[in-house]
């Protein structure tokens, strides 16, 4: 598939997920002054996949305010050591314990920053499971591998927001029909259990369509 189809099809399942959410945009937190930063930065060149933790970092803190947050399947943990440096109570949760990189890029800056061995983040070598959620406001799955329903039932059950970035469907209780992209069939399971969501878009290459809910979250206000 060309870049140029790849383009195509990235806007055309944008807008079914718009569709599919759109009856609960009256229940969406006001977030015009965030769209404001997004559009000043709609010129910027797409970034690599490897920068998704960075950018999704960017986002997560310009939207809500330092909360406890859950990285499920959060691999190496950097997304959960940007956020713990920026404030927030992080862990991730994956049954296969990694370091943290020993250094990575800031987008902000250009520059390589360097990790000490000594650093952390909390992390629960444990699959995640639905009860886990009452731990936290905000649940993230990048690329989370058969935990998206259990993400969507634990805000459901708890109340707290969710960050999605689907991938597959290995290992989920729900497969989508035949002709639906998973993450319409995630939108619409989302919509069904009662939850207010939104898809939104990273300036990576690869899947960078998400969805989210904020739940109870803590929301960062726009500025006097």
């Amino acid at each position: 598939m060309t870049r140029h189809k790849d383009r195509e099809f990235g806007e055309e399942l944008f807008a079914k997920v718009e569709r599919i959410t759109a009856v609960t945009a009256p229940r969406l937190p006001d977030f015009s002054y965030q769209r404001q930063l997004e559009a000043q930065r709609a010129r910027e060149l797409r970034k690599m996949k490897k920068f998704r933790f960075q950018l999704l970092h960017r986002w997560l803190t310009e939207h809500f305010a330092p909360c406890r947050v859950a990285d499920i399947a959060g691999g190496k943990g950097l997304l959960a050591h940007l956020l713990q440096q920026s404030g927030w109570q992080a862990t991730v949760i994956d049954p296969t314990y990694q370091p943290l990189p020993d250094k990575y890029k800031d987008i902000a800056t250009g520059q390589r920053v360097r990790l000490e061995a000594t650093e952390q983040v909390h992390h629960i070598a444990r699959p995640f499971t639905r009860e886990m959620g009452q731990q936290f406001d905000l649940l993230v799955g990048m690329h989370a591998h058969g935990c998206n329903i259990a993400i969507i039932d634990a805000a459901a059950a708890y109340g707290c927001g969710f960050v999605l970035f689907p991938c597959c469907v290995i290992d989920e209780p729900l497969i989508p029909p035949l002709g639906v992209h998973w993450l319409e069939s995630l939108a619409d399971y989302a919509v069904q259990q009662g939850r207010a969501v939104a898809p939104f878009r990273l300036n990576f290459k690869g899947q960078n369509i998400g969805l989210y809910d904020a739940g109870n979250c803590p929301i960062v206000q726009m500025p006097e």
